[in-house]
């Protein structure tokens, strides 16, 4: 029995060294592998909710940008013409 029990005994610490020795070189190997940097872990949207790597390319302002930006006066001008006051103010009689 004390055998056995020696013989088991030395198997486990075999094994504990083992795993000590495989840990080490994992840890060695993420110590050596290429940091991720902040722009590695960016990504972009397109207009269409697809997601890339890359970010998007410029692109002029064509028709679209120039259509929005006039309904976007309209609607300030329209709503400057449209604003109404309708409380007015009269001065109290005094007593």
């Amino acid at each position: 029995m004390a055998k056995q029990h020696a013989f088991s005994k030395r198997q486990i610490e075999r094994q504990k060294r083992d795993k000590r020795k495989e840990k080490e070189k994992r840890r060695e190997e993420r110590k050596n592998a290429p940091k991720d940097t902040f722009e590695d872990m960016l990504a972009y949207v397109d207009e269409y909710g697809v997601i890339h790597d890359t970010p998007p390319q410029e692109e002029e302002e064509g028709p679209k940008q120039e259509e929005k930006e006039e309904a976007g006066n309209e609607t300030e001008a329209g709503k400057e013409n449209t604003h109404t006051h309708t409380h007015t103010h009269t001065p109290s009689a005094p007593q």
